[in-house]
C-alpha cells in the first residue's frame, strides 16, 4: 500500500506543485487545453496517456523548458514565471528527459557535472569530476567509465546519466520523463532501487510512462490525459489495468496477437544469411539467418550488441567485415546506409534523435526523406502530393495526420518514433531492421506496432526486431536469436522462445537435465 492510501481520510497533503488552465498551441495543433494539475508533496504521481496525449509538453511546462500560453503554475505555494528554466530549478524543480541532453563530445562525467562547480581555480579539477561520477553512479547500481565520450556511449547508458544528473541536482521534485525506456532488466531494477531510496528522503516525483506495470508498481496515484486534456485522477488503487488503457485511447482496447509463421512455411527460403559479421571492439563472428516472411528477434541485456548488429547490417558500421549471403547470392558487405538501401535492407536506428530525423523540418518531409522522387517535380516538393504521401504511411500507424505540419522536434517522443519507422516503410524495403522501435510508445501505438510488423510478414517482407523489452521480442518473433558479449549465444525456436531462457544464456546459466 503506498503512503497517500494508507493516509487516505486524513487531510491531503499541500501541493508541491500546482497548474491551473495551462494552454499550450505548437504550429496551430492544441497540445494543452485548460490543464489542471496537482503534484502533491512527498508523492509520486504517475502520468499516461498516449503519444501526443500532452504528458511530455504538461512536463516541459512544470521544468520551465516551455513557455505556456495562459493558465498559472505555483511550486510550493509560490507562483512561477513560465518558461524561465533557472527559476524553475531554484524551485526545486528538476526534470529527466524522454531524450538524453547530453554534449557528445564532452565525457560522461563532464556531462552529469556541467555548470557545476568543482574547480581549482581557475580550473575544473577532472579527477574530482570523476570520482564524483564514479561515487554517484554506485549509488544508483551503475557501471560507467568517466572519461568515455558521451556520444560513444549506447543509449541507455546516456539515459542513466541523464538519471545520474537529475538525482545529483538535489532537487526535491523530479520530473521523470520515460526514465526507464531502453533500459534492460538490471538498469531497470538500479533504477526502481534509486527512487526507492529518494522516496525515503521524502522526494517528489511525477513519473511518465507507457509501461504501465511500472506505473502501478511505483505511483501512488495516476492521472491519464488524453488530447491535451486531463481525463482522470484517482489513487493507484482506484484503477484496473483495463479501465487504465480504456480511459487513455477513449475506446475499449483488444490485445492483438501475432500469426507466427508455420515451421514448414518458415524453411521455404532463407533471404540473408550472415557468417563470422565481426566489428572491432562491439561483436565477434556472429552468424544468423532470416527468412522471408519471418520476424526474427534478438534478445540480450544493455551492452550485448544488438544495436551494433543492426547498425551492421544497414551498412552504418563501415569497420564490419563478414559473409553476406542475400537471396542465395554472396555480395560484399554494406560499407554505408545507401548501400544497404539499394540491398533492400532498410533500418530504424534506437537514437532517433541523432541518426533518425532532421528535427527542423516537419513530420511530413521527414518521412518522404527515403522516396522525394514520389512527393517532388522539377526539383520542389509538391506540398499536396507530400501530405497524401505521409499521411498514407502513418495513418497505419496510427499517427495523427495534423500532425505532420508540426516539426518533429516538437512532437512527442513516440511520435518521432512513428516517423521513423513510416520513413523506413516508404523505401519499400524487403528486409526491415527496427531497433528499439516501441520506446516511448503508448499501448494502443504498441499494438498498432505489432499489427502492422505482422502485415508485413504475412506480405513476405522480413524483419530483425531489437528490444530492450524481451516480453516484446518474445511475443512478436518466431525465432530469437540471444547475443550477448558480442557474441552469438543460440538461436531459440518454438516452445524454448522464452524470457527466461533469453536470460539463461545472457548470464550462462546452464539448464537442468528433465528428470527421467
Amino acid at each position: 500500500m503506498s503512503r497517500n492510501e494508507a493516509a487516505a481520510g486524513e487531510e491531503a497533503p499541500a501541493a508541491a506543485v500546482l497548474a491551473q488552465a495551462i494552454v499550450k498551441t505548437f504550429a496551430g495543433v492544441q497540445a494543452l487545453r485548460g490543464v489542471d494539475f496537482e503534484l502533491r508533496r512527498g508523492e509520486l504521481h504517475g502520468l499516461v496517456g498516449e503519444n501526443g496525449a500532452g504528458k511530455s509538453t504538461l512536463a516541459k511546462i512544470i521544468s520551465g523548458a516551455y513557455v505556456m500560453d495562459d493558465g498559472t503554475l505555483w511550486a510550493n505555494g509560490a507562483e512561477l514565471v513560465s518558461g524561465n528554466p533557472r527559476a524553475h530549478a531554484d524551485a526545486g524543480i528538476a526534470m529527466i528527459y524522454q531524450e538524453p541532453r547530453l554534449v557528445p563530445n564532452l565525457s560522461a562525467a563532464e556531462n552529469v557535472f556541467l555548470g557545476q562547480s568543482m574547480s581549482r581555480w581557475p580550473f575544473v579539477s577532472r579527477k574530482r569530476v570523476r570520482k564524483r561520477l564514479v561515487d554517484v553512479a554506485k549509488t544508483v547500481g551503475i557501471e560507467v567509465d568517466p572519461r568515455a565520450k558521451a556520444g560513444e556511449l549506447p543509449l541507455a547508458k546516456q539515459r542513466m546519466l541523464d538519471v545520474i544528473r537529475g538525482l545529483d541536482s538535489g532537487a526535491q521534485i523530479l520530473i521523470m520523463d520515460e526514465p526507464s525506456a531502453a533500459l534492460g532488466p538490471l538498469e531497470r531494477d538500479s533504477l526502481y532501487r534509486t527512487i526507492a531510496g529518494l522516496r525515503e528522503f521524502d522526494a517528489t516525483i511525477l513519473y511518465i510512462s507507457h509501461d504501465l506495470d511500472e506505473v502501478f508498481r511505483l505511483s501512488d496515484r495516476i492521472t491519464v490525459m488524453r488530447d491535451g486534456a486531463i481525463v482522470d485522477t484517482r489513487p493507484a488503487g482506484d484503477w484496473s489495468k483495463r479501465v487504465l488503457v480504456e480511459a487513455m485511447l477513449g475506446r475499449d482496447f483488444q490485445v492483438p496477437t501475432r500469426h507466427k509463421t508455420e515451421e514448414d512455411e518458415a524453411g521455404a527460403e532463407e533471404i540473408l544469411r550472415v557468417e563470422g559479421l565481426t566489428v572491432p571492439g562491439a561483436l565477434e563472428s556472429v552468424d544468423l539467418s532470416l527468412r522471408r516472411g519471418e520476424v526474427l528477434g534478438v534478445g540480450g541485456l544493455v551492452g550485448s550488441g544488438r544495436s551494433t548488429l543492426l547498425r551492421a547490417l544497414a551498412g552504418a558500421e563501415p569497420k564490419a567485415e563478414g559473409r553476406l549471403v542475400l537471396r542465395g547470392r554472396e555480395v560484399p558487405w554494406p560499407r554505408t546506409v545507401r548501400r544497404g538501401l539499394g540491398y533492400g535492407i532498410a533500418f530504424s536506428p534506437e537514437d532517433r534523435r541523432r541518426y533518425g530525423l532532421v528535427l527542423g523540418l516537419t513530420g511530413a518531409v521527414n518521412v518522404a526523406l527515403t522516396d522525394t522522387g514520389a512527393v517532388s517535380q522539377g526539383g520542389f516538393m509538391r506540398m499536396r502530393a507530400l501530405m497524401r504521401h505521409a499521411a498514407g504511411l502513418m495513418t497505419r500507424l496510427a499517427f495523427n495526420p495534423t500532425r505532420l505540419k508540426v516539426p518533429a522536434a516538437f512532437l512527442s517522443g513516440g511520435n518521432q518514433q512513428k516517423l521513423v519507422v513510416g520513413r523506413t516503410l516508404g523505401s519499400k524495403p524487403e528486409i526491415l531492421l527496427l531497433d528499439e522501435p516501441t520506446a516511448g510508445i503508448d499501448i494502443g501505438a504498441k499494438a498498432d506496432m505489432f499489427r502492422i510488423i505482422d502485415e508485413l510478414a504475412s506480405q513476405g517482407l522480413s524483419v530483425v526486431f531489437a528490444s530492450s523489452e524481451l516480453e516484446e521480442v518474445v511475443e512478436i518473433s518466431d525465432r530469437i536469436l540471444v547475443i550477448g558479449r558480442g557474441r552469438s549465444l543460440g538461436v531459440l525456436e518454438g516452445e524454448s522462445c522464452s524470457v527466461q531462457r533469453i536470460l539463461e544464456l545472457a548470464f550462462g546459466v546452464e539448464q537442468e537435465p528433465e528428470a527421467a
